[in-house]
């Protein structure tokens, strides 16, 4: 018997991760086999109908705020614009940051609280994009919550750090990061306002995270308590 022959290849997800990326991922692989017409002629512009069907629109959400008129159907796409990508790359990068940022948040968080995390930061990163009176854009994809994840990631290394840790800043070199490079590439090629709900989608989970993480919301007390 060898050492090791027995072990797996790799760490195996927690299921609320996988719960999270499946959508994508099956939706993906239908769009790809609806390119090749093997599911039929119509399947061939699938993207776009599904796209225009699930995309959050900001203009008709401010609509129905101002009437005060909602329909059920609308309020769905805060949620439904996140499974739903312009490309196979975009998905891509999305399924990447779940997979990668989910199993870490995940080894911490219950699974409940994951899905919380991601779903709220969805919802949450969507409305303040819809507050901003000039965005325009239907809102496509996973980076709001995937964000939301990276908030989750970024507040467990903080409270790891502890309170009075001079390191403790050091929590926030990821999205410090990804701030950076959408600055370069903003500069460089133009960038549209859903940058908003993204970094909406981190605060969000960062701020969730005290409500829902193991002990979080007792921690928060004590810190107000403190005051």
């Amino acid at each position: 018997m060898h050492h090791g022959h027995d072990e797996q290849p790799l760490n195996p997800l927690p299921p609320v991760v996988w719960l999270l990326a499946a959508p994508i991922i099956v939706t993906e692989i239908l769009f790809a086999l609806g390119t090749t017409g093997a599911l039929g002629p119509q399947a061939v512009g699938w993207r776009l109908a599904i796209l225009g069907q699930l995309g959050f629109d900001p203009v008709t959400f401010r609509h129905m705020a101002e009437i005060g008129q909602w329909s059920v159907q609308d309020l769905a796409r805060l949620v439904s614009y996140a499974f739903i990508h312009l490309s196979l790359t975009h998905a891509a990068m999305v399924v990447v940051f779940i997979l990668a940022i989910g199993k870490f948040v995940g080894e911490v968080f219950p699974g409940w609280a994951v899905a919380a995390v991601f779903l709220g930061s969805t919802v949450l990163g969507a409305l303040v994009y819809a507050l901003m009176p000039f965005t325009q854009m239907m809102l496509i994809g996973g980076y709001p919550g995937a964000y939301g994840l990276i908030g989750a990631f970024t507040w467990v290394l903080w409270m790891r750090l502890g309170p009075g840790n001079p390191a403790r800043m050091r929590a926030f070199s990821l999205i410090g990061m990804l701030a950076g490079i959408q600055l370069v590439f903003g500069a460089l090629f133009g960038t549209g306002p859903d940058w908003i709900a993204e970094f909406s989608g981190f605060g969000a989970g960062f701020a969730i995270s005290f409500f829902v993480a193991p002990g979080g919301w007792r921690h928060l007390l004590r810190k107000l308590r403190k005051r």
